[in-house]
């Protein structure tokens, strides 16, 4: 059993999927905390307020596909894994290129009989790179929930003149290039 608490983000509408992989989480991790959203602008909230440890997807989705999902978790959060859970990859051709995405990796649906079996080796990848420890973790966590929801507001705001949309630019870019320093400070 995985003992380190994992937050994962479920991005599916089919609700058998979602009982049954709740279940195989919950045998899998010990302490796990679960959201569940079935639409891309849900996906974008809970990226925002939740921040998960990793993301597990249907390819497949009423309103986008896994790549939308998958480009929007790029954007919001590039370290983030993604997993995919999904009925509809039928080809190498087409698996291949959700990995070559960015995709963390895939599980077939075909394959839900199994799915401890085929989710336990890509969870344990998940925590095996999650090196920081707890609380420093979840002081990054709060700083990107912040710098997010900074994001969200800002991309919200009805800007009137040029003058304001430069400005906004400017803090944009003063934001992103905190974290990249920030992340530069890590490695030292």
């Amino acid at each position: 059993m995985i003992t380190t608490p994992l937050r994962i983000l479920l991005v599916e509408d089919n609700e058998a999927d979602v009982l049954i992989t709740r279940r195989t989480i919950g045998k899998l991790v010990e302490k796990p905390e679960i959201e569940v959203v079935e639409d891309l602008t849900s996906c974008k909230s809970k990226l925002i307020s939740f921040l998960p440890d990793v993301v597990i997807s249907d390819y497949n989705l009423p309103t986008c596909t896994g790549l939308d999902v998958l480009q929007l978790v790029q954007e919001k959060s590039p370290e983030l894994p993604v997993i995919f859970l999904t009925g509809t990859i039928h080809d190498e051709e087409l698996a291949a290129n959700t990995i070559l995405a960015g995709a963390s990796g895939y599980i077939l649906k075909k394959d839900m009989n199994n799915l401890a079996e085929k989710l336990r080796p890509l969870l344990k990848k998940v925590v095996f790179k999650m090196d920081a420890k707890d609380e420093v973790r979840e002081r990054l966590r709060q700083n990107r929930i912040a710098i997010n929801q900074i994001y969200d507001y800002l991309d919200n705001l009805k800007l009137d003149n040029k003058e304001q949309k430069d400005n906004m630019g400017k803090i944009k870019r003063t934001i992103r290039n905190f974290e990249i320093g920030d992340d530069d400070d890590k490695k030292t």
